[in-house]
């Protein structure tokens, strides 16, 4: 009989104790601040789209040079930072590696015949 009402008055004692912790009054959710992103120039977002196709080109065409595309990961990388200078002259490298892929696909070919 001892060990029955120790029981009982454990038990509840812990959901005394839970309950008290489940209505304590807890902050309001803050909704999440939005970072804000930094802005490239008009002349820099131009250079990246431009940048973008011609990298969809080569791509497409099976002409895309690896350093083209780490340059374009770089120029987005650079544009998600806000670093408008950074942004406009990789991305004018990335342009110039793919067309140099375009162009290498009409060199004639090293296979020996």
């Amino acid at each position: 009989m001892k060990f029955k009402f120790a029981t009982v008055a454990t038990a509840g004692l812990f959901a005394l104790a839970l309950s008290a912790c489940s209505q304590t009054p807890t902050k309001p959710a803050e909704a999440p601040k939005e970072p804000t992103k930094p802005m490239i120039s008009e002349q820099a977002q131009q250079a990246l789209t431009q940048a973008e196709a011609d990298v969809k080109a080569a791509k497409a065409k099976f002409a895309l040079w690896t350093t083209a595309e780490t340059g374009l990961k770089q120029a987005q990388e650079a544009a998600k930072a806000g670093d408008s200078a950074a942004v406009i002259k990789q991305s004018a490298y990335v342009s110039e590696q793919a067309k140099g892929g375009l162009a290498q696909l009409s060199y004639p070919s090293t296979e020996q015949k």
